[in-house]
């Protein structure tokens, strides 16, 4: 009796590519022999230093607008088998754009970019009908009572993923922080040393558990755990997979 054969597996599609955990999601796809499609805006004024940067690396580089309809006909297309949701704008963005001013304009953009696009993206990705695993870039806590704009986005957009139909892996770390990061986020990086000296010490006291759940951890552990994360999920036929902090930095050391 004949076996049939196991189906192709298809590119993996990199929605926020260029940022700090995009671009090395990127890198861990290629250096495992993945097809990987990099997604960068066409009108971004680096769109060329990231196609040189990305094609050196060895993936593709993808400008499908930002609609719908044109989404949804490139993930038709290309038929990935997953599709990374690593969207996300900053404070300091938020604070340059429009005629807003204070934390409205800041929960605007969150709307806009954290939001919107992801779940264009995810709308996108359910129309294709090709049914790719869905891999979302969440944040410790997104599952309890939003406290501020960007917790309250990625809540909605974890529901919204739950209701989707697609199969999904929900990454919640804590602080992704490193000295190779180029933006600069100096009071991210400070809370960051803050609550890693002292978990430091809360580990040495023996709150191992704690210690894990909080700590932070860089761009390219967390690619690691993520692309890890997507590829056992795979093998083990999970629908969802919920991971957090501390499983993360597990995987990441991995």
């Amino acid at each position: 009796m004949a076996v049939e054969a196991a189906p192709e597996r298809g590119p993996v599609f990199v929605a926020g590519a260029t940022g700090y955990t995009g671009r090395e999601v990127v890198r861990e796809c290629v250096r495992r022999g993945l097809r990987t499609i990099a997604h960068v805006r066409a009108d971004s004024s680096r769109a060329e230093h990231w196609r040189r940067h990305f094609s050196e690396l060895g993936a593709e580089v993808d400008h499908t607008a930002w609609e719908l309809g044109a989404m949804k006909a490139r993930l038709e297309a290309l038929r990935p088998s997953w599709v990374y949701a690593l969207l996300g704008t900053t404070r300091a963005r938020g604070k340059q754009s429009g005629e807003q001013s204070g934390a409205s304009k800041i929960a605007d953009t969150y709307e806009a970019v954290d939001y919107g696009l992801s779940i264009l993206l995810l709308e996108a990705a359910v129309a294709s009908g090709s049914r790719p695993r869905f891999v979302y870039l969440s944040a410790l806590g997104a599952e309890g009572r939003p406290v501020n704009a960007y917790m309250d986005v990625r809540k909605r957009v974890e529901a919204a993923l739950r209701g989707s139909g697609l199969p999904y892996v929900i990454a919640r770390p804590a602080f992704v922080t490193g000295s190779d990061r180029e933006e600069s986020r100096p009071a991210e990086r400070v809370a960051a040393r803050v609550a890693d000296g002292l978990l430091g010490a809360l580990r040495k006291l023996g709150a191992d558990k704690l210690a894990d759940k909080y700590g932070s951890i860089t761009g390219a552990g967390l690619a690691r755990a993520m692309v890890e994360l997507a590829s056992r999920a795979d093998t083990e036929e999970r629908a969802q997979v919920v991971a957090e902090a501390g499983e993360l930095r597990a995987l990441a050391g991995s």
